[in-house]
């Protein structure tokens, strides 16, 4: 049996009829198209399919779409409008090389959208923290912190 719900992502309103075991990662990147979001683990462990729901990051793998129903759901794609139009984050990871093969940075860029938005200054310890929940598998994490230090300070001067 199916289930009628409606949902806001990237500010985008949806009513869809989906099977009631679907994963809202698989909503989103099979019946929206929104590739930015990854699978990886499909446990909830790796962070690459993490998305913001009503401003908080989850792991999208973990919910079903119709959990969803009501709320408003924000992925990657949310970011930028175009490569002229870069968030700062996305312009921090460009400037200071903080990816490789790219799998994981659309789920560590949602994870820190609210980690910035409440500590807007972090320590280099507060990022790794934050870090501990996404697994990249190619880097050490190093140009990553960099890339946050940055992307943190375009956020900072963005808004003043």
């Amino acid at each position: 049996m199916k289930h009628t719900f409606t949902l806001t992502v990237n500010g985008r309103n949806y009513e869809r009829e989906v099977e009631p075991r679907l994963l809202l990662s698989d909503f989103l990147r099979h019946d929206l198209g929104l590739t930015g979001t990854h699978v990886g683990c499909e446990h909830g462990v790796c962070g690459a399919c993490t998305v913001l729901l009503d401003g908080e990051a989850v792991r999208s793998c973990l919910l079903f779409a119709v959990q969803a129903s009501g709320r408003e759901v924000e992925t990657v794609e949310s970011l930028d409008s175009g490569p002229q139009n870069l968030h700062p984050l996305q312009h921090g990871f460009w400037e200071a090389h903080g990816l490789q093969c790219g799998y994981c940075t659309p789920g560590i860029l949602m994870s820190l959208v609210p980690f910035l938005r409440e500590n807007p200054n972090p320590t280099e310890s507060e990022i790794r923290d934050l870090l501990s929940g996404n697994i990249c598998r190619c880097t050490g994490y190093q140009k990553i912190v960099e890339a946050v230090q940055l992307g943190a300070e375009l956020i900072q001067e963005k808004s003043t």
